[in-house]
Parts: structure tokens; sequence; C-alpha cells
């Protein structure tokens, strides 16, 4: 068993914080205010969140108030100025209290109220306005710019970034978690709190920017995987510490070198020798035998060390004087292994030289192993490339190969490491202190190769291979992510109707026909290849000329060329004239898996499943999130290696990407399905089924206040999901008019008894009317704000999405300019731009119109008729880290290798993705070269379309 083992330095804070006194405010000059008195839930409340979060210190702006003037902490070298957060506090803390202070009272043209991912003190919270409010508030960031910070970008709390975690590390979290992604440390902070509220990424990238300094999702999912790595080492290291320790097997060194594990491997490799079960390391065996004292001599007093004195010749390991100096010999090594400073030298020494990792055929493999698979794998068989430049792809076939026992992987540390480690060690790191006579030199030489052979070389070779497989990994796991992100954003084709085919051969083709708003209108079988073709083609016609269809969808399965083929014969040779018919080919991935499943089963009752999956096709091209969101993220295969990864993480991103394509498009709460609904932020399945059953017993939803009234669905989860959920004003309108007819001028009162719901919902009465604001992206914290932005600039609410909108909001920015608009209106600029944007997008707006839509066909190019030179256009189906798979129509799709796609051929939107091309994208490629034999097409990019 390996005994290596990393100690880190342990963490000590520079100063010490105190904790902020729960004092009343001293020498504050506070405009009087007469607080209107709070309901019991109300207080129960703000006390409990004042409780919570009094010992969480966050970067936090101080407020600016137009009738208060709080104190600042005064700051040498500064003047008036507060300090940015790229500065650091020079002086000790003595204003703990004002850094909450920001909880300001608001000046009479603001009554926008403070949020709750803000720690809230008791005394200082906004009093609500009646008892069935629930506490949406704004965060002093969105209230409050300071003059060092003109974005709202807020200005380091004096109170540092400390935050309690509950397993406490030698470590700080905060600073761990920006080494490890690059974050800035406050922006660590805020996040960890963030997510400790239990926030949405959804919601944290679109409502809480100034917080996250404008963090792209992809970043914040990273930042949150990063964290829960951390937590769990935490945890683990904790309950291994209370393991021991009831063991009676914890000592001081042993404690300080858990609480410095930071990763998993540190901690295994730490404890591992301590486990139960374990027979114990050599050194551990040695030093039962009574020889580190005498280890211990050798290095601090060698003069007065005797090993003759330690020979006992009945005791196994002790009777002769080779037993004895291998026991010391182990004991030294296990000491040099797990020497931080030692550690620290032979890792550093590791960057600076060439370290390689290769990999070969296994002996075993090439004799007894199947020819196809070993030949998967030809590229590897000699293999070597330095750990620096290694490819995530190349690592993830190595360990494929490796876990298949057709390769055998080493990593490779040159010999010079070795000795200079030596050297270095027995000359300057483990001197003795005093004179070494010759055999006792010898036995530390001996010691010290020992130590690095038999433990830190092991060691090594297992950080580097950790270290690439989960750097790999995580890649692996973001490309498939933002490639599944790129496929649910597929633009959709509205307003016309489409014919389904799932193709085949013996079973036939099945075809469906679905209507412009995705309802079933026939369905049916036809087998085209099986020498029926030409009678099938007069059903298809009357079909589509029956039902006005002039698109056909077809799935890219089984028989899917020659079906291409039929259909782009037939529309060449104007069969369906009048109709100008088209074709697509669309991904059929977990059609299948979706047309047997209870979903379908339950959406679709008397269709057979092979006629599901066809309307399944169709669907895919007229609104494919509705539709892929019902299969299970890896289902859809758009990525590298998904079988060899975390399958936790896998799901965890998916989900979470999902999550955000649904939310960030926004849906319909009167229209949408179950399915789609239980994807919007601070939504689940149960939520999702409670929504729609409110829906078929009340009614369609009036406005985004009649959430509150759904069962199951409380503040935090109505503060996630409101802004993501839309209404159409045109039918609520309509609906409120019929329902005023019925009942008068009141048209939902009679509905305030009859709910049945507890008396903490608030009644339907209390919102009869829809708000114009509901169909916005704003969120109903900022509709304060946005109210006073439409006076502002002398707009109507009923006039949002139209042209005089635009107009009036375009005067006032110019004048004032967005900045200073946003200084009038008390709140930030990112706040500003999203109320800009609610108002002055058009009614139905949809963020997918900017996304590329299917490439429709009407003839089609075969494998043989490609030579080099050729122009197409295509559409890429996956990208990875070393190319982009594109079809462009010949059965099989051609590869850009990654050095083809260069800025220069990508579009400026495409320049400020994180990933240039993804799924779905059209593009102009050239064929560079043509392997008809091994069906291998090479492409140059030529531009995205």
């Amino acid at each position: 068993s390996s005994e290596s083992g990393e100690e880190e330095e342990e963490w000590e804070p520079k100063s010490k914080i105190a904790k902020r006194p729960r004092l009343p405010k001293k020498n504050e000059a506070k405009p009087k205010k007469v607080a209107a008195p709070r309901s019991a839930v109300a207080r129960k409340k703000v006390k409990k969140i004042a409780i919570k979060e009094m010992d969480v210190s966050l970067p936090i702006a101080p407020p600016e108030d137009n009738k208060v003037q709080h104190r600042k902490p005064k700051e040498e070298g500064v003047g008036t100025k507060s300090k940015t957060l790229n500065q650091k506090p020079e002086v000790p803390i003595k204003m703990e209290v004002n850094s909450f202070e920001g909880k300001n009272i608001m000046n009479l043209e603001s009554d926008e109220e403070p949020s709750t991912s803000v720690p809230v003190v008791g005394n200082e919270v906004k009093h609500e306005k009646c008892e069935e409010d629930f506490a949406f508030e704004e965060p002093p960031f969105k209230k409050i710019k300071s003059t060092t910070s003109p974005e709202g970008k807020p200005v380091k709390n004096v109170g540092g970034n400390k935050v309690k975690e509950e397993f406490e590390m030698n470590w700080d979290i905060v600073q761990a978690l920006s080494e490890i992604t690059n974050v800035e440390p406050w922006v660590c902070a805020n996040l960890i709190r963030l997510f400790k509220e239990e926030n949405t990424i959804p919601f944290i990238a679109r409502y809480r920017k100034e917080l996250i300094n404008n963090l792209e999702v992809d970043a914040l999912r990273e930042v949150q995987q990063a964290l829960e790595e951390l937590r769990t080492v935490a945890k683990k290291t904790h309950t291994m510490i209370q393991k021991l320790k009831k063991e009676g097997k914890l000592s001081g060194c042993l404690l300080t070198a858990l609480l410095n594990c930071r990763t998993l491997e540190e901690l295994d490799h730490v404890s591992a020798p301590y486990k139960t079960g374990s027979k114990g390391t050599k050194a551990q065996r040695a030093k039962q035998l009574g020889l580190e004292p005498a280890a211990l001599s050798l290095l601090q007093n060698p003069m007065q060390l005797n090993l003759l004195s330690y020979i006992r010749p009945n005791t196994k390991g002790l009777s002769t004087i080779q037993e004895v100096e291998a026991g010391v010999q182990h004991i030294l090594a296990d000491i040099f292994a797990k020497d931080k400073d030692t550690l620290d030298f032979i890792r550093k020494l590791c960057q600076q030289r060439y370290i390689c990792i290769q990999s070969a055929l296994a002996k075993v493999s090439s004799k007894s192993g199947n020819e196809k698979d070993i030949n998967k794998f030809q590229l590897y068989h000699e293999f070597s490339c330095n750990i620096k430049s290694i490819q995530h792809h190349q690592i993830l076939a190595i360990n494929r190969g490796e876990n298949l026992k057709i390769l055998t992987v080493k990593v490779n540390i040159p010999d010079g490491v070795k000795n200079e480690f030596c050297w270095w060690c027995v000359n300057e790191r483990w001197r003795p202190k005093q004179f070494l006579k010759p055999e006792l030199m010898r036995l530390l030489r001996n010691s010290v190769e020992d130590s690095y052979k038999r433990l830190i070389y092991p060691l090594l070779c297992r950080e580097f291979r950790s270290k690439l497989t989960s750097d790999a990994e995580k890649e692996s796991v973001m490309m498939f992510g933002r490639n599944l992100r790129q496929l649910l954003l597929t633009s959709p084709v509205r307003g016309r109707a489409l014919m389904g085919v799932d193709p085949g051969y013996k079973h036939g083709c099945k075809l469906a026909i679905i209507s412009p708003t995705s309802q079933i209108l026939h369905t049916d079988v036809v087998y085209l290849h099986s020498g029926q073709g030409f009678c099938e083609a007069e059903k298809i016609k009357r079909l589509l000329l029956q039902y006005n269809c002039s698109t056909v969808v077809i799935g890219n399965g089984t028989a899917c060329r020659e079906t291409e083929a039929y259909f782009a014969d037939l529309i060449m040779k104007k069969y369906f004239a009048p109709l100008d018919v088209v074709y697509c080919i669309v991904s059929e991935a977990g059609a299948s898996i979706y047309s047997v499943s209870p979903e379908a089963a339950k959406e679709m009752p008397d269709l057979d499943p092979n006629l599901r999956s066809a309307v399944s096709i169709a669907r895919r091209v007229q609104d494919p999130l509705a539709e892929l969101v019902k299969i299970e993220p890896k289902h859809i295969g758009v990525g590298m290696y998904q079988h060899d990864v975390s399958q936790t993480l896998l799901k965890a991103t998916l989900d979470s990407v999902v999550e955000e394509c649904v939310s960030f498009v926004g849906v319909d709460i009167n229209i949408c399905s179950e399915i789609l609904l239980r994807h919007i932020a601070g939504l689940n399945a149960n939520r999702a089924k409670n929504i729609i059953e409110w829906r078929e017993k009340n009614g369609p939803f009036i406005n985004r206040e009649q959430l509150k009234e759904v069962k199951g669905l409380g503040p935090k989860s109505f503060q996630q999901c409101a802004g993501f959920i839309r209404f159409n004003q045109e039918y609520i309108k309509t609906f409120c008019s019929s329902k005023k007819t019925e009942h008068g001028s009141h048209p939902f009162l009679a509905k305030a008894g009859a709910q049945g719901k507890k008396k903490s919902k608030p009644t339907p009465c209390a919102f009869q009317w829809p708000n114009p604001l509901d169909q916005t992206c704003i969120h109903p914290e900022s509709y304060s704000i946005a109210t006073r932005f439409l006076s502002f600039i002398g707009g109507n609410a009923n006039d949002i999405g139209k042209p005089d909108m635009q107009q009036k909001v375009n005067a006032v920015i110019q004048k004032e300019g967005l900045e200073g608009t946003a200084k009038r209106l008390n709140t930030t600029v990112h706040t500003l731009q999203l109320i800009i944007d609610g108002l002055t997008q058009p009614e139905g707006f949809d963020i997918r119109t900017d996304f590329d839509k299917p490439d429709f066909k009407r003839s089609i190019v075969c494998l043989e008729d490609l030579s080099v030179g050729t122009v197409l256009t295509g559409k890429v189906e996956n990208a990875t880290p070393f190319g982009v798979f594109v079809d462009i129509g010949v059965g099989k799709s051609g590869l850009i290798p990654v050095r083809n796609i260069t800025e220069a051929k990508l579009s400026k939107v495409k320049k400020r993705r994180s990933l240039g091309l993804g799924p779905g994208e059209r593009v102009e490629v050239k064929v560079l070269n043509v392997d008809i034999p091994r069906l291998r097409i090479t492409l140059d990019l030529i531009r995205v379309l």
C-alpha cells in the first residue's frame, strides 16, 4: 500500500476579525419614520434571516442615501473615496456594523424593496406593506452605486471575504475556490452565499449580475461544481477525524495533515495507513518495534546514535543490524514522503522538466484481444506526449484503452529529476545537524532513494494521472453541455404543418403529420423500400395536399439515406406540385426511448409507439426545446466519451443546461406542458403538477402574483421562477373581458373563498387584473423601478414592445445616458438594462431567433460525387476538442479539424462565444480529402452562414 502523503501549509488569518456586535447604531442622523406594524409572519421571517446570516460577511457596497450620510471606514492614503474590489484593507476593522447599514432608508422617489439575497439585520428591514406580500426585496447593490463603482459593482466589505462553513479546514474556502476557478474572491464569496440560499443558476445569471461581476452561466456552473468538491473534501475529512479520534489513532501531526487536504486524493493518501483492516505500512511496523527514536536521532543527533544497541536476536525485524537499518530506512522514507517542503520541491522540479505520459499495446491484448477493438486504439500503440500539451480527448482515449486492458500507460519522469531531488534532500533539506559516519550517510542516501522510488514517484504519477483525467472529464462534460445548449436553442420552425418520417425497411416508414400548433392530424405507415415505392408516392402526395404540408422531416436512423433519396427524387420531378416541398434531416437520438416512456403513453395514449417516434421527429423541428426536454439529455448524443466520465457530474451539468435553456427562453404559463414547466428554475415535478392542476381547476393565470396561490409554491420558489414565466396579454385580456361580462366589475371576487387554501396564501381577490409587465423578462422585484422608469420616460405599460416605446427609451438614454438614468432611479446599470430590454422587446420575443434553423434541401449528393475542392453547405452535428463533425448530406459526416477553424472564418457573434461552432449551425465547407474505403471526409471551413 502507498504511504506517500502531502501536508498543506496551515492557513492562519492575518488578523482576527471580531464578529459584528449586535448593538444599536450610535451617532447617526436618521430621519424620523413611523414603522408600519408587521405581521407575526413577517417578524418571524425577518428574525430568522437575521440570525442565519449574521456571521456571513460579504463584499457589500456601502449605501449612498440622499437623506442619510452613513459613516465610512477611514483608510490611509485614500481620502474620502471608498476602496474598490481590487484593493485590500490596510487597517484593522472597527466598523463592521456599518457594512450592513446598506439597508438604507430609501428616498421618496424609490419604493423598491431590499432583496432576500443580501444579509438582513432585524431592525433595519423595510416593513412589508401587507401580510400577503412575500419579501422579494432588492439587494443594496441594485439600489446604490458608489463613486468608485459607477456600474454598481459592490465595494469590498471592510469585513473581508471570510465565509463561515459547516466544516472548518486549515484553508479558506473562498480563497481556495478563487484559486481553482480563477474567479475574484469577492465574487466567490457572493456565490457561496447565493448558492447557500438555494438560488438557481438561471436566476443568479439574469437577476444578480452585479453580485457576480456578470459571469457567464458556464462559469457559474464551474464554480458551483468546484464548491461542491471542496465541501465534499471538508466533510469527509471531518468524518475521518472523528473516526480516528474514536479509535485513538489521532495525533497532532495527523490532524494538521488531514485539515490541510484540499483534494480527495490527498485525503485518501494521508488516511490510508490508518484505515480499519490495514496491515499498516512498513514505517508503522518499524515504529512498533521501537525504531522511531533511532531514525530521529540520525537526523538530529547522529553522534550519539548506536544502531547495534537496537538489536534483539529473538525479535523479528530486530534480529540483525541489516533488519534494524531497514526499519530505520522505512521510517525515514515515510518522514520524507510526508514532508510538505519536500513534496513542494519535487512538484516544482517536475514543472520545470519534461514529464511525458506514454501508452503501449498490452502484451496480453496483443495475443488474445479482439482485433477490431485493438485497431480502434492504433494511434496509441506507441504513443508519447508531454503532460502539458496532451489533449483532453487523448487522455480519455488512453484511459478507455487501459480499462479495456488493450493499453498499458505510465508517466515517465526523467532520471535527472530523481538525481537532483536526492542531492537536495541529503545536502539541504535533510542534512544532519552533526557529522555523520559513512555507514549512517549511506543509510540516509538509501532512505532518500527508497522514499522517492517507493512512495514519492507513485504519488506523483497518481497526481498527474488524476489531474489529467479530472480536467479531461470536466472538459468533456462542459463540451456536452455546450453542444446540448446549442441543440436546445435551435430556432423553431413555426406556422407550418410538418410531416415527420421515421425511416425503416421491413416494418415500413412511419408517418405523422402535425399542425402548426403541434396537434396530431394524421398518422400512417408506408413501405418505400420493398418494391411499393411508386404506389406509396400517391398516398404521400394525397396527404401532403390534404393537410397543405410542404415540409418533410426525416429521422437520421436506419434507412435514412434511402428515404432521403426517395423524397429528393420526387421533389426533383416536381411530383408534389403545386406544393413546393422541401425536406430536412433531423437527429432521432432518444426518440425510440421516449416513444415507449410513460410520458409518451400519457401524452399519446392511442398511438402505437412506432408512430409516436414519427410525431417526436416532426416536433423536434417545430419546437426543438419543448420536444427535447422530454428526453433524458445524455440520450441526445452530442457528447464525447460520455460513458467514461462521472455520470453524477454529467447528469447534474446536463440537467442544469436544460433548466438554463428553458428558463431563458421562458414559458407561457397558460399553454405550456407539465414536462416543460418542471424544468423552469425554482420548480420541480410536484410544483409543475400543482400549477397544471390549479390551471385546470381555476382557469388561466391572470398575472404572476396568482402563482403564490399554488400549493407548494413558497416565497423562494416564486422568487426563482417568476421572471421566467410569461403571460400572453391578448389571451388574458380576452378572458378578463368575458369574465367581467359574466360577473360584473369584480370578476374574481367570487373565487376568493372557494380555493380552500391555507390562510397564509393570498386570496385571488387581491390580484384581479393582468399586469403588462408579466409578459416581459423583468422580475417582479423590479416592477417598482420599471414603473418609475415608465413615468420618467412618459411611457405607458400597454405600449410594451411597440416602436413608440423604443423611441421614448432611446430619447431618454441618449439624453441622460444609461448610468445617469440608473443613478436617477437609484438602481444599477444591469437592472436598468434588463428593464429596457423587457420594455422594448416585441411581444412574443424569442431568444432562439438568433440561432440557426434546420437546413432544408431539395436534392441529394452521393459520397461518390465528392471530389477534392468541392464546396458544400452543411450543418454541424457535433463539436469536440479536436474538431467539428458536419453533415453535408452524403450519409457520412465530414470532419473539420480544429486547426482549420480560425477566428477569421467565424462571424463576430461566434467569436464572442466560448465555443466557436456548435450543433445546428450552418457552415460552408470545402472538401480537402475523401477516403471512400474508410468512409472518411476531411473538410475545411470557409465561413459560417
